[in-house]
């Protein structure tokens, strides 16, 4: 499979080195200093793109992809609010795919099905209340992370007592996430059910960054056959 990459940051050069030991060709490599790249023969002779850059930069590089008919992968958060009912439509009418996950590790996906599974038996259990914690690199600019919004928002689906989730809140109605930066932490999720008898606590801890990588050229692999608006749970079938 021919692939380009949009980023070449840490991240990006640990793809390019799974992608390569998997027997896939890198054709394309683009990042902050060669943009003009996007319309290169080089770049439109990709199978997929897999895309990993700022939130503010993500769907302008959905749409430079899509014009020269290639499929992509994407793993940057923050754009949802404001493109994503577009992004929707240029799946669903326009022919266009992306394979797109907050989080592309395995252990992760497994995690957000125990996360969903837990939620939906404390529903039965009110005098437990819940809050959420991220911890990441102090390289990462959004927050909470995607992988944490994703995850209230599973926990506010099964939760009655929950009608939505916020930063710094003391609302007893809505979900508290809060976010931490430190160092060079790939990335921490806690979910904290804490009650006067005793806490339940379930942490998703990852080692590397290694596991996201490995995750998005896996979810290339998939994309390379499929189209439209694909997510972690097409790939791997549901697990919660």
């Amino acid at each position: 499979m021919k692939i380009a990459l949009i980023g070449y940051g840490k991240m990006g050069k640990m793809i390019e080195q799974i992608a390569i030991s998997r027997g896939h060709e890198i054709v394309s490599i683009i990042d902050i200093d060669n943009p003009e790249e996007f319309d290169s023969e080089r770049f439109a002779s990709a199978d997929v793109a897999i895309e990993f850059t700022a939130p503010q930069a993500a769907y302008a590089n959905y749409l430079k992809a899509w014009a020269h008919g290639v499929k992509v992968v994407s793993g940057s958060t923050g754009w949802m609010q404001e493109h994503g009912d577009e992004v929707r439509r240029q799946c669903t009418e326009g022919g266009k795919t992306l394979f797109w996950a907050s989080n592309f590790s395995i252990g992760v996906a497994i995690f957000s099905a125990v996360n969903r599974y837990l939620a939906r038996i404390m529903n039965q259990f009110p005098q437990y209340d819940v809050e959420l914690e991220e911890t990441h690199h102090v390289h990462k600019l959004d927050h909470p992370s995607g992988t944490a919004i994703t995850l209230g928002e599973q926990i506010v689906d099964e939760l009655d007592r929950k009608t939505g989730w916020a930063e710094d809140t003391t609302d007893p109605q809505l979900l508290r996430i809060d976010h931490i930066r430190r160092g060079e932490v790939p990335g921490i999720h806690t979910v904290r059910y804490d009650s006067e008898a005793d806490i339940i606590t379930i942490t998703h801890d990852a080692h590397s960054r290694k596991g996201f990588a490995l995750g998005a050229v896996l979810a290339a692999e998939y994309t390379l056959g499929h189209q439209g608006l694909l997510t972690i749970s097409d790939m791997m079938g549901p697990l919660s």
